[in-house]
This record gives C-alpha cells, sequence and structure tokens, in this order.
C-alpha cells in the first residue's frame, strides 16, 4: 500500500497497475517449473483460477491504486479491511461453509477497526469526494469474494503457485489492456516511479502466494480475518514514511 502511493506520486493508476502486476506474473512465470507440479494439472481449478484472476488482482489493484490516489493509503487500508465479511458471505453462498462464532466475532472486531480508521476526514486527502470511498468499497467486495473463488479452485488442485501463476498471467492481459484504452496523455512512468511499483508488485505477488498458500490449508472464516489485520502495517509504515498522512489516536485504536 505504501510503496504504491510513493510510486503513484506522478502515474496515473492504469499505467501503475500495467507495471506492477507484469512484475510479479515475470516472476511467477521464472519460478512455474520450480513450483508447480503439472502432473497434477486440472483444467476446472485452471478456470477458476483464470476468472478469480481477471477480478484480483487485476481490478483489485486498479480500484486500490484510484483510493490510493484520492483517499491515501491509511483509509484505503482500513476500509479493504471489510473483505472478510464479503469472503466469509461468499464461503457460505458458494462454498457450504460453516462460519463459527469466533470468525464472526473476527469480522464483526475488523469493521469496528475500520470505521474507526476510516470515517476521519482529517485522515483523507484534502477536497475529497464522498464517491472516492465506492473505489475502495468496491475492492473489498471483489477481493472477499476472489477468496471464496480460489479457494473452491485450491480444493480441486491445491497448488498455491499454479493458482497465483495463472491467476497473474489473466490479471496482466486485464491490466495491460485497460492501460491501452486510455489516450496518449497518460502519464510516463520514469525510473523512480517504475523501480517502486515493481517493489509494490513483487509485495503483492508474495501476499498472494501466503495467502493462496493458507487458503489450501484452511477454511475462508479462519484466514479472510487474520490477512484483514494488515492495516496495522499500513499504518504504522505511513506514519513512518509519507508525512502528509495524519494519524490520529481514534486511528491508532481503530
Amino acid at each position: 500500500m505504501v510503496t504504491a502511493r510513493v510510486g503513484l506520486r506522478h502515474l496515473d493508476p492504469r499505467t501503475a497497475a500495467a507495471i506492477s502486476v507484469p512484475t510479479a506474473t515475470l516472476l511467477f512465470v521464472i519460478a512455474a517449473p520450480f513450483t508447480i507440479d503439472f502432473s497434477a494439472f486440472h483444467l476446472a481449478a485452471v478456470i477458476i483460477f483464470a476468472i478469480v484472476g481477471l477480478f484480483y488482482p487485476a481490478m483489485v489493484t486498479l480500484l486500490t491504486f484510484r483510493s490510493n490516489e484520492e483517499l491515501g493509503p491509511t483509509v484505503t487500508s482500513a476500509i479493504s479491511g471489510t473483505a472478510p465479511l464479503f469472503a466469509m458471505l461468499a464461503a457460505v453462498m458458494f462454498l457450504d461453509e460453516h462460519v463459527p462464532p469466533q470468525a464472526t466475532a473476527a469480522a464483526i472486531g475488523v469493521a469496528a477497526g475500520v470505521a474507526l480508521m476510516s470515517w476521519r476526514p482529517r485522515a483523507m486527502r484534502t477536497g475529497f469526494s464522498r464517491k472516492a470511498l465506492l473505489w475502495p468499497i468496491a475492492g473489498a467486495i471483489l477481493r472477499g469474494f476472489a477468496q471464496a473463488g480460489a479457494k473452491a479452485g485450491l480444493l480441486i488442485w491445491g497448488n498455491p503457485f499454479a493458482a497465483s501463476v495463472v491467476g497473474y498471467l489473466v490479471s496482466s492481459a486485464t491490466v495491460l489492456g485497460v492501460s491501452r484504452t486510455r489516450d496518449n496523455n497518460r502519464s510516463k512512468p520514469s525510473r523512480t516511479s517504475i523501480v517502486w511499483l515493481a517493489i509494490t508488485g513483487t509485495l503483492n505477488g508474495s501476499a498472494l502466494v501466503m495467502m493462496y498458500s493458507a487458503l489450501a490449508v484452511a477454511p475462508v472464516s479462519t484466514v479472510a480475518p487474520i490477512i484483514a489485520a494488515y492495516p496495522l502495517v499500513t499504518v504504522a509504515v505511513s506514519a513512518l514514511f509519507l508525512r502528509q498522512e495524519i494519524i490520529s489516536h481514534r486511528a491508532t485504536a481503530g
């Protein structure tokens, strides 16, 4: 979240996504021969991974970058933390998963923390439109449903790297296609922006593999609330490195 914010200082979200997502894809493709047992290939799982990849990380990355640009990383991360609510809903609807009381309590705790962290005008960029909140909310919905979709594919072929490779190949095609729809006046990336966004892509790719590794062995209702704790890290890092981020006691409590 924070490295993306730095990379977006002089770059539009579509161009930024067209750098960060393909960077991770390239690393996945290089690692594929060493991390995937192709003898266990299952077409149905690949189709599911591809469908998930169309929305996550592709569309989620675009929405997150746009939210980062308009609201800043702290608020974006906080609202994105509502993803487990949608992940649990999708798990119940499509996987017939039983959600235990402690997972429900965890999701409610995340929602309470999100409310404290996000609904502060001072924590948002000056002059923001409330419609901008739709960017991170839409990202949270897609992120949550993508976790349930990935779990469905991993139940068929439980290889996190296979899920990541397929998902990122589709995501790269998506963000590159979206980037080409812009006119010739779109932002030109500097060397500094490329470096920061490449780092962002590597971090996001690593996070995806870790998430899929968890989903391969644990239910969505266990994994989703834990993943949603990442705004804690975002707040701490933003306070240290982004001077424009104002972190209040209320946000810290959240």
